[in-house]
């Protein structure tokens, strides 16, 4: 697991001090200091890096490059440039002037320049300021491309004033950060500013203690900060980078695993010893039978529930690879051990369909579900309520309200939580709390469709035991995806029109609401009223989506699972929890606009009877990323494999939070490509909290301070 020695880092341009004396090294407040207190930053620059979240010298400092672009050191036109290449020059400004052109918006500035091999011309576009900036006499060093004439011409892409106090070479050779940045601020001002705050990255708190640097080869952390900015090389660069990974990384593992070591040891869990008479009754009622991967994950969460720590488990599978099964004999196990059991879902509509599904499960059982919802009226929901504080009634269905609305249980032993995707650490958390009561804390067991890779499963789910059931139970029917461009959207709707002829029925998904969210995309209410007019005239058509009533988007739901409508045209709200058999096609609109999992989630709605399911993906995308989804859909219909593929596009998300997607909440590391650092911080992780759990050391003090700060939503972490 240990990584190779690493030579020395901290050199690149600007390592020595020639003539003075080495500055005295910075105390630690430098670290936490303004920005405007670094030479050459003011409060409008200040404000500026603000908005982009670098606010202090820490902030700007762990503010990573990119890339790098790989610059040649100096040369002179003596050395045989090449017309047509770029190269950087240092030459010393003779005479500097603007010209005009005859179009309007575009000024050159034009030098007379010269190096040890005589004269040449440099040409900056719409840089008029440079005529006032630059003076006869000043020594530049000149990034561009080389032009012939007589003398030849350097079209200059960057440029820098030397004997101005930044280093030298700093934008235009070796290699040259790229930060990510803003016109108020582009990367050249924030690469000057990095510049002027090299000297107190010796600040930098190091964290990690000498011991574990030692294990795993890593630079000290002021080190690893000047290789990354400063770097000789890629390598250089790529070994202070994984330093700083893998600080983040170890510092995210420790707070989960104190997580779990909380909840396993400092609260008790409500040990359920089954009977096997509900569950052995509902396992002989099913018409089929359980595959290998089910018994497997039954008997573990059958397993943790004897126990008095409270299970925390993550329970993921395929669309349609029956997770609902395996969750209903752990319901039964926990009412056969005299306690109660409650269904978490999202959204009212999937707690209604949970209730459908659960009562024909256990129905061999006697155990009848109650559903807990708004739409409940007031007299048979306080009824409801009363039956399950005396415990009359074992089982409740509902959305999270169900345990923060004032319902009392009598002795609640398990919850079920549904497409947990949605939440994250800090929401576990507030729900573990919310379920401890007199007699011991419930378990928990956590369901997920959407299949997780295994980086984001030991990060984002780290608090948990994960069990996976990969394969789709057998006879289930194979679902046909295709892509289609625009220019063949008829030839989609021929076949959409083939499955409703036939007596099938279709879904027809949008983007969008209503028009004028965005212009380029389809809206489901207007498309409701083109597709019942034009495309599926003499098919009835139905509308569901999110904004609706929800006695409207129930009545939808209701016709089109009754059979009563041909075609349900709908937002994601059919995403999960709608099971129709007699629904064989999905037609996807703007498909490229959907996440990789949202498709294969929306691709799960077809299929599920005994005809074959068809999946039309509509899109013509503008990017790369759009069209590597559609093109892997229509590859695989592995959804671990697409999982992969979706966090490479989209990234990790939000770990301790509920963002699915977009800006990650890790700094610099990028669970898609670092595999290895997160198995190298595992590693790390575990071997320091079996040797000390609370990192009450010393030699932890700045760790433990980093989990604290990290996980500052969950009091008495590390309490010992």
């Amino acid at each position: 697991m240990t990584a190779l020695a690493a030579p020395p880092l901290g050199g690149g341009r600007g390592a020595a001090w020639p003539g003075r004396p080495p500055p005295r090294r910075p105390g630690p407040a430098a670290w936490d200091g303004p920005l405007d207190r670094l030479p050459g930053v003011g409060t409008g620059v200040a404000a500026r890096a603000a908005a982009l979240g670098l606010r202090t010298v820490g902030d700007l400092l762990q503010h990573l490059p990119f890339r790098y672009e790989r610059f040649d050191d100096t040369r002179s036109l003596a050395r045989d440039v090449p017309v047509g290449s770029e190269t950087t020059l240092r030459v010393r400004l003779e005479s500097i002037s603007v010209r005009p052109t005859r179009r309007r918006r575009l000024r050159i500035v034009r030098a007379k320049v010269t190096d040890e091999s005589g004269p040449l011309w440099a040409s900056w576009f719409n840089q008029e300021h440079l005529a006032r900036m630059l003076k006869p006499g000043d020594e530049l060093l000149l990034r561009g491309t080389l032009r012939a004439g007589s003398p030849p011409e350097l079209t200059v892409k960057s440029h820098e004033i030397l004997g101005r106090g930044a280093s030298e070479g700093l934008h235009t050779t070796g290699l040259v950060p790229v930060y990510a940045g803003t016109e108020a601020l582009p990367a050249r001002r924030i690469r000057e500013m990095v510049d002027a705050a090299r000297p107190l990255a010796a600040a930098a708190p190091e964290a990690l203690p000498a011991w574990l640097r030692h294990r795993l080869s890593l630079p000290a952390i002021a080190d690893a900060l000047i290789a990354v900015h400063f770097p000789r090389s890629r390598g250089e660069a790529r070994r202070g980078r994984r330093r700083l990974v893998i600080e983040e990384l170890l510092v995210l593992q420790l707070g989960l695993l104190a997580l779990r070591r909380r909840e396993g040891e400092r609260r008790r869990g409500i040990r359920l010893v089954p009977t096997g008479a509900l569950s052995g009754a509902v396992r002989q009622a099913l018409p089929f039978e359980l595959t290998p991967e089910q018994v497997r994950v039954a008997g573990r969460i059958g397993r943790d529930l004897r126990d008095d720590r409270p299970m925390r488990r993550l329970l993921q599978g395929e669309v349609g690879s029956g997770k609902t099964v395996v969750a209903a004999l752990a319901i039964c196990h926990a009412v056969e051990a005299g306690a109660q059991a409650a269904v978490l879902a999202p959204t009212e509509t999937l707690a209604e369909q949970h209730v459908a599904t659960l009562s024909d499960l256990l129905r061999p059982a006697g155990v009848e579900p109650v559903l807990i919802t708004g739409r409940v009226p007031r007299a048979e929901r306080e009824r409801r309520q009363v039956a399950l504080a005396t415990g009359t009634a074992s089982l409740a269905v509902g959305t999270q309200a169900l345990l923060s609305g004032g319902i009392e249980f009598s002795r609640l032993g398990l919850v079920v939580v549904d497409e947990q995707h949605r939440f994250g650490v800090d929401q576990r958390q507030a729900l573990s709390a919310r379920v401890e009561g007199t007699g011991g804390v419930a378990h928990l067991l956590y369901m997920t469709a959407t299949p997780i890779p295994r980086t984001l499963a030991l990060t984002a789910y780290g608090d948990l035991a994960v069990s996976t059931i990969r394969r789709r139970p057998p006879g289930r029917v194979p679902v046909e995806t295709r892509w289609v461009r625009e220019e063949d959207r008829e030839e989609a709707y021929e076949s959409l029109r083939s499955e409703l002829r036939a007596g099938r029925q279709a879904y027809v998904i949008c983007p969008l609401v209503e028009e004028g969210e965005d212009a380029e995309a389809r809206a489901a209410t207007s498309e409701v009223e083109r597709l019942a007019a034009g495309p599926l005239a003499g098919f009835s058509v139905g509308l569901a989506h999110g904004a609706q009533r929800l006695d409207d988007k129930r009545e939808a739901m209701r016709r089109f699972g009754e059979g009563d409508t041909d075609a349900l045209v709908a937002t994601t709200v059919v995403e999960v929890g709608i099971d129709v058999p007699n629904a064989t096609v999905i037609l996807i609109e703007d498909a490229h606009r959907f996440g990789l999992a949202q498709l294969h989630q929306l691709r799960g709605r077809v299929g599920r009877g005994e005809s074959p399911g068809l999946c039309l993906l509509l899109g013509d995308p503008a990017g790369e990323d759009g069209a590597r989804r559609l093109e892997a859909l229509t590859q695989t219909s592995d959804g671990f494999r697409l999982a992969e593929l979706d966090l490479e596009i989209r990234g990790e998300g939000s770990i301790l939070g509920v963002r699915q997607a977009g800006p990650t909440d890790l700094r610099f590391a990028r669970l898609a490509r670092d595999r290895r650092e997160l198995a190298e911080a595992r590693y790390a992780a575990r071997r320091v909290m079996a040797d000390d759990p609370t990192l009450s050391r010393e030699e932890h003090r700045l760790l433990r301070a980093a989990v604290m700060e990290r996980f500052v939503d969950v009091p008495r972490l590390l309490d010992g």
